[in-house]
């Protein structure tokens, strides 16, 4: 047995040990292509790595930046500008019970599951899976490339927010008027000063001033998908400023990352606050608020309320990108990630639905200045944050100050979630090629070269047909088809084939507390279920995507959509015929090895490391050197 230790608490990362996991009488295989491509780096002690001047892999200063960075991660526009939305479209206070059960039978299991796999192991998504089990290598592969493509649209929303805010620092909001040289003569200035215009009696080509805007000044928007055209260069601009942005904020991994948090995961709760109670003093807010929970006891009949339930679970929660492992993998081995991961999922849920207070305030206050029902008025998604919430500021006295800080909301909430996902990526990628990259500034050139290739691409989302582009991207690359899969395959491995026992004993060495019997009941039967009933009903109520001005995705679109989607999920079999393949032995031999653990389990125990004595933690050491 070959065993290291690296940090404290003492622990050990045991490599190509078939004897003690094994009885299949294989010897070991110095050229076993998997177990040999184990990360040196993660089995090197702190002064070998300043010998080979190989710069450290890095810790969190403090527990606050950990748990500010996995806020900022999972808590993004989703819980601002889909959840609310989703509780008025599906029934209002009644869309709590199938949200609930979600988040109960597959949100915090597989939240949890990420960030412990990440402090146990202490690697990035794609070494953290390949060592634990193996033959499902290709999870964390998959995952990485679902946060490439969502690195590549995310950032265009912060594009656009970034324009708009701007715009709000005019004398007059440019999309409250049609004074402006983009409008057309079919421009209608829906706002409070015009109460006494039928607005059913206009023609059926009138346009409000803020979709014109939106429209014709931000997008460019075309009339067809087969047309992009042109690159905005404003929007470029504003793309460009947002990532460079990004680059310095992840440039020197956690160190920079995680005081970057304090201000991008606060700020945004201090201005959800000031329109949390700017809203609720406006005209029209409580029946809003009403429309948001009013319970709807017969939409629970309806399957898709309880898709809609599944998918915001899966979204809001970042569940199956990698990032919640990455940025577990830099916590000290005894942090009490069990406790974190219920207050996390906590604090997710509850931003939510206070955010909904927030949002619905206001729509119910546009609804009664306009004169009619709240439903022409609800809306999610771009449709929320571009049209409805600047109509809505635009009526409001002071305009520019509310304006200014719904967008700057809306930024720091993007801002974090792409720069904490641009942080996860390089996690992996880095722990996959330690000795290569983490040298002199060969990590911030590499992240150099990520960020303008994503910008390059990004580029295309800016033309008049990007819309149709970013609404493609939005709805395959990180779909809930992937997202499900990835779930699946997720509890198959911890559960059934590492072990659901060993996990939780793994979790009890690092953080003393034995995971509920309903986590392991999860991961094993419960997680796995529900998401395979969801995925089959996705298929089986498939529909064409439906896009801007009311367009359906052409067959090539579509076509698009799932090579997007294919790119992720095709690199589960891919792995494991690769694994498989390469790994030395018959086939019983080669199975059994890539089913086991690479890395050994600490000697189980009920008390956690930090709290045994100096004798015992010897003991520990001796045993695994025998």
């Amino acid at each position: 047995m070959h065993c290291k230790y690296v940090d404290k608490p003492l622990r050990a990362l045991c490599i190509s040990l078939p004897e003690p996991v094994m009885d299949d009488g294989l010897a070991p295989q110095q050229g076993d292509p998997l177990l040999s491509k184990v990360p040196e780096a993660s089995l090197q002690a702190p002064k070998e790595s300043t010998k080979d001047k190989m710069l450290a892999r890095g810790k969190w200063a403090s527990k606050a930046e950990f748990l500010l960075a996995v806020a900022g991660q999972i808590i993004g526009l989703g819980n601002v500008w889909r959840f609310p939305y989703l509780c008025y479209k599906n029934g209002g206070g009644v869309f709590f019970v199938p949200y609930l059960l979600f988040l109960v039978l597959c949100g915090i299991p597989l939240f949890l599951l990420e960030t412990s796999l990440g402090q146990y192991t202490s690697l990035g998504g794609v070494s953290a899976w390949r060592n634990i089990c193996p033959i499902f290598g290709g999870l964390g592969y998959a995952s990485q490339v679902i946060i490439l493509h969502g690195c590549v649209y995310y950032i265009v929303i912060l594009a656009w927010a970034v324009l708009y805010l701007c715009h709000s620092f005019q004398s007059e909001l440019p999309w409250s008027h049609c004074n402006n040289s983009w409008n057309t003569e079919s421009c209608f200035q829906f706002d409070h000063h015009n109460l006494s215009v039928d607005v059913n009696s206009l023609p059926e080509n009138s346009t409000s001033s803020v979709i014109e805007f939106w429209e014709r000044e931000v997008l460019h928007l075309a009339d067809n998908v087969d047309t992009l055209g042109p690159v905005s260069w404003k929007l470029a601009l504003c793309l460009a400023v947002v990532w460079v942005v990004c680059y310095f904020c992840v440039w020197k991994g956690v160190k920079s990352t995680g005081k970057v948090v304090y201000l991008t995961a606060t700020f945004p709760y201090i201005m959800l606050f000031v329109l949390l109670v700017r809203g609720a003093t406006l005209p029209g807010a409580a029946e809003g608020i009403v429309y948001y929970l009013k319970p709807n006891v017969t939409r629970l009949a309806d399957p898709h309320v309880w898709m809609d339930a599944g998918t915001q679970v899966f979204f809001s929660y970042g569940i199956c990108l990698g990032s919640l492992t990455a940025l577990g993998s830099y916590n000290n081995y005894n942090n009490n990630c069990y406790k974190d991961s219920f207050l996390l999922c906590l604090l997710n849920s509850c931003t939510s639905f206070l955010a909904g207070f927030a949002i619905f305030s206001v729509l119910g206050f546009m609804a009664k200045e306009q004169h009619v029902n709240i439903s022409t008025v609800a809306e999610s998604g771009p449709g929320l944050a571009f049209i409805a919430y600047p109509r809505a500021v635009a009526m409001m006295p002071f305009p520019q100050l509310w304006a200014v800080c719904f967008f700057l909301m809306i930024i720091m909430l993007g801002l974090d979630t792409q720069f904490v996902s641009l942080e996860a990526l390089m996690t992996s990628v880095t722990d996959l090629y330690p000795e290569l990259i983490r040298r002199g500034h060969r990590r911030e050139l590499l992240l150099l070269l990520i960020c303008f290739s994503c910008f390059l691409v990004g580029l295309v989302m800016l033309t008049p047909g990007g819309l149709y582009v970013f609404q493609v991207y939005d709805h395959f690359s990180c779909s809930g088809a992937s997202l499900l899969l990835l779930s699946i395959c997720q509890s198959i491995a911890i559960g059934w084939i590492y072990g659901a026992e060993r996990f939780s004993a793994n979790i009890r060495d690092m953080t003393g507390h034995n995971p509920l019997l309903l986590f392991r009941l999860c991961w094993k039967y419960l997680t796995p279920l529900v998401c395979t009933a969801t995925f089959v009903f996705s298929l089986l109520f498939w529909a064409p995507l439906k896009l801007g001005k009311g367009l359906v995705a052409p067959a090539w679109a579509t076509a698009l959509g799932w090579i997007l989607t294919f790119s992720s999920v095709s690199l589960l079999p891919i792995w494991a015929i690769y694994a498989y393949v390469t790994t030395p032995g018959s086939p019983e031999q080669r199975f059994r090895r890539l089913c086991s653990p690479t890395i050994l389990p600490p000697p189980y125990t009920d008390v956690p490391l930090e709290k045994q004595s100096k004798t015992e933690k010897v003991d520990i050491i001796q045993d695994r050197t025998t």
